[in-house]
């Protein structure tokens, strides 16, 4: 089945980047940031042929595109190779196949990195108007970040505080709070 197949080659697409997730501490390394030499280039291939086999089925779903989208993350040799063009147009498929707020959080967020971060403020902040993710981190964060690249220093901050207040995750809290201290308000 396509499905069973896009699952699998998401765990491997995402199990395949685990070295470089934390570092030495246990603090979160973002994806762009991350040492591209630790990821693990026989399970990226094998999800990538994976991918190619459930999307040529035209009967994928949601972790088919899930993982189309990892695939072209971990495809690129650089953050600046990333094909944020094509990422976008999975997550308009994926939106329309299981509409949430979570996957219109994560498609504003590949907006901001094609379009700039001002289109992906404008979504991120349609969202917040609505009640489903009030309490959730990780959109008060993408709004942070949004916000830093634009130079809003003062409104990154205020959005880095609620996120931060939100968060429980030891590791997440402690990115939040350096992102609180490089903006040194």
């Amino acid at each position: 089945e396509p499905e069973a197949i896009g699952l699998l080659a998401l765990m491997l697409l995402h199990d395949s980047r685990r070295a470089a997730r934390t570092d030495a501490a246990g603090d979160l390394v973002l994806l762009d940031e991350q040492d591209r030499q630790l990821w693990n280039q026989e399970q990226i291939t094998e999800g990538c042929a994976l991918v190619e086999q459930a999307l040529a089925s035209r009967r994928f779903g949601p972790y088919c595109l899930q993982a189309a989208i990892a695939a072209l993350h971990a495809q690129a040799q650089s953050p600046e190779e990333t094909d944020w063009q094509e990422i976008v147009a999975f997550y308009d498929l994926l939106v329309r196949m299981v509409p949430s707020a979570i996957v219109e959080l994560n498609r504003a967020v590949a907006i901001s990195m094609r379009d700039g971060p001002q289109a992906g403020l404008q979504l991120v902040d349609a969202l917040l108007k609505g009640d489903e993710l009030k309490d959730y981190h990780l959109a008060y964060a993408a709004r942070a970040d949004c916000l830093r690249r634009m130079g809003q220093v003062a409104e990154a901050y205020a959005a880095y505080e609620k996120a931060l207040a939100l968060a429980s995750q030891a590791p997440e809290r402690r990115f939040l709070q350096r992102r609180l201290d490089e903006l040194k308000i």
